[in-house]
């Protein structure tokens, strides 16, 4: 079985789209639309999808109207 890893979700310009930081200089190396992990609510792991909006603004199918950038995510 595969250990998750835990990082930060942000939108990367270089590859115009959202990626997880492992580190100082790891990252996930892009998510696709639909591609599933998990959410730190502060409380509990929660699992998500990530999709995007016709004006490319990211959103979690799972967490509605939560804000995508800056949170804690593991895959």
């Amino acid at each position: 079985m595969d250990e998750k890893r835990t990082g930060i979700l942000f939108y990367n310009h270089g590859i115009k789209r959202y990626d997880i930081r492992f580190g100082l200089e790891e990252y996930y190396d892009g998510l696709q639309c639909g591609e599933c992990f998990e959410v730190y609510t502060g409380k509990a792991w929660i699992p998500v999808r990530i999709e995007t909006r016709s004006n490319g603004d990211g959103y979690l199918v799972g967490l509605p109207g939560v804000a995508v950038e800056g949170l804690t995510v593991r895959i």
